[in-house]
Parts: C-alpha cells; sequence; structure tokens
C-alpha cells in the first residue's frame, strides 16, 4: 500500500474492521441460535462453547488491529475517539456470549430453554441489525437513512426488556428449585445484557452518523 495512503486514512481498512467487528458479534448470536435446541446435550454444548470461544478470539484479534491502526494512522475516515468507542462497544457482545455458553455447560437447564431460545432470538436480530448500521457508515449516510434500523434496534431492547421482566415475574412466582432460580437470573440478565450492548453500539453509530450529516 502506498505509504501516504496509509497514512493519510484514505483506505478502507477501518470500514473492513468494524464492519468485521459487527458480522463477529451477529456470528457468536447465531452460534448460540443454533445452540440452543441442542440444551441437553453435553457434546453439542462443549462444540457450541468452543465456536463462541473462537469467534471471541477472533474478535479480540480485530479489535488490537484497530487499535494498531489507529496509532499507525494519521488522519482517520472517522474520529478516532467514535471508532475506539465503536470497537469497544462491539467487543462487549462475542464476550457476553461466551459468558452464556460457558453457564449453559455448567447447567443446561434443556426444560427452560424456550423462554431463553426467545431471547436469544432477539438478540440475534439485534446483532443483524447493528451489522446493517455499521455497514452504513462506509457511504456517509443521512440521519434518515439509518432511522429506521435505529428504530427496530431501540424497540427491540425495549420489548427485551419487558420479556425479561416477565420471566422473572414468572420465575420468582413458579415453584422452581432456589438454585434454578438463581442460575435462571442470571441467564436473563446475561441474555438481556447483550441486547443491552447491542444497542449501545447502535447509539454509537447513530450519534457518529448524526456529527457527519
Amino acid at each position: 500500500m502506498n505509504p501516504f495512503k496509509r497514512l493519510f486514512g484514505r483506505d478502507n481498512k477501518f470500514y473492513d474492521l468494524l464492519e468485521a467487528s459487527a458480522d463477529e458479534a451477529k456470528n457468536s448470536a447465531q452460534i448460540l441460535s443454533a445452540l440452543m435446541p441442542k440444551l441437553g446435550d453435553e457434546r453439542a454444548v462443549l462444540e457450541s462453547l468452543e465456536l463462541l470461544a473462537q469467534s471471541r478470539r477472533k474478535h479480540k484479534r480485530i479489535s488490537q488491529d484497530i487499535t494498531t491502526q489507529l496509532c499507525r494512522t494519521f488522519v482517520t475516515p472517522l474520529e478516532r475517539e467514535d471508532i475506539e468507542a465503536l470497537s469497544s462497544s462491539l467487543s462487549r457482545v462475542p464476550k457476553t456470549m461466551e459468558k452464556i455458553g460457558e453457564r449453559l455447560l455448567i447447567c443446561p437447564l434443556n426444560s427452560h430453554a424456550e423462554s431463553m431460545s426467545k431471547q436469544v432470538a432477539m438478540l440475534e436480530q439485534a446483532t443483524t441489525t447493528v451489522a446493517v448500521m455499521v455497514k452504513s457508515l462506509r457511504t456517509n449516510p443521512h440521519v434518515e437513512e439509518i432511522e429506521d434500523e435505529y428504530g427496530q434496534l431501540q424497540t427491540l431492547e425495549g420489548d427485551a426488556d419487558r420479556f425479561m421482566i416477565a420471566l422473572l415475574r414468572e420465575l420468582f412466582e413458579g415453584s422452581a428449585e432456589a438454585k434454578d432460580v438463581v442460575f435462571l437470573k442470571d441467564m436473563y440478565e446475561l441474555l438481556e445484557k447483550a441486547i443491552d450492548r447491542c444497542r449501545d453500539a447502535g447509539n454509537i453509530v447513530f450519534q457518529v452518523v448524526l456529527k457527519y450529516s
């Protein structure tokens, strides 16, 4: 690559890396979604946990690459703090997914898979929406061009929060054993946290678009 081109950030490296980061977050949600029907199968859980760990390691490499490129590039296509904030926000999604997978290995609770599957489906939808929003940055869009995705993400986060409250109410009013209540409460909250991470990433994208519009 021409050194001046690299110096002034005229290539698409940062867009490529941010898009790869968002895609890896989406991939980790898809891995978790594929696992849900297999809960109770220890081998399937172990295989999925390894895939989640691989996704997390890949995401770390992407984040490190973004940091390296920020140090080597004089002028970036987006402000440095925006790139750093979006990269950091996206990196929290696969990290949370890996924690969820680790807990499912400890106590799969396949009898509660249906309720968790609904949360995972919301999470997968959230990561897909974030990936679309991140990809839009490359074209320097106007706010109107991402309002639909941004609105969908905000609605999804609100729906997921209300669904989690309903799950917790059902859990505490039910007859589940105390250890199951503690475990499921942790799982529901982790899944909600992952969706919140997606909302945070979407907020950053929206703010960047507002700034450049």
